[in-house]
């Protein structure tokens, strides 16, 4: 019986291009630091060059690249990847990537693009941050991750009532009154 939690080891946002748009490493969760392939920033760069080459081209979801599981999504103008090791759950790993970019979605109000996610780095991040938890993943519903990371909307949030909205409406009544008597 396998008791560990569901784990990944990255999460990359590419641009179509191959250039890093976002890029998260978790350390190993035997507590041993990170892996090996990702020790260095030039190590995680010749690592995104040679998955964003293996996987440029729409078509495919799972592979296994340099042995890290890889799992990804193309959008519009992005492809977003979660790395894992081998040993883990295929289908949880691809929920959860899904879950995430549903929540971006959400989040972002319509199609998921590198110029609505570089205007809203703190939600994307945010958002990450409440599906995975140093490399642990806590959330697959889409819905509840984008409600916790929304922001509120200002208009409808807060109504000022100082004393000049007061004698305002007290005005208004007292002239509707006051024709209601003429008439």
């Amino acid at each position: 019986m396998n008791l560990t939690l569901y784990s990944i080891q990255a999460f990359i946002i590419l641009d179509t291009e191959g250039h890093r748009v976002l890029a998260k490493y978790y350390p190993d969760k035997t507590g041993e630091g990170q892996d090996a392939a990702f020790a260095t920033l030039k190590d995680q760069k010749a690592f995104e060059k040679g998955l964003w080459a293996k996987t440029k081209k729409a078509g495919g979801d799972i592979i296994l690249y340099q042995s890290h599981l890889c799992i990804y999504r193309h959008s519009l103008d992005l492809i977003l990847y979660m790395i894992a090791s081998p040993s883990e759950n295929e289908l949880m790993l691809s929920t959860a990537l899904t879950s995430l970019v549903d929540a971006y979605g959400l989040m972002l109000r319509g199609g998921l693009e590198k110029r609505s996610v570089m205007e809203n780095l703190d939600l994307v991040l945010i958002g990450l941050d409440e599906t995975v938890d140093d490399g642990i993943i806590v959330d697959t519903d889409s819905t509840a991750i984008a409600s916790r990371v929304s922001r509120p909307r200002p208009d409808t949030t807060e109504i000022v009532i100082n004393e000049q909205t007061i004698m305002n409406a007290y005005q208004t009544v007292r002239e509707k009154m006051q024709q209601s008597f003429v008439r």
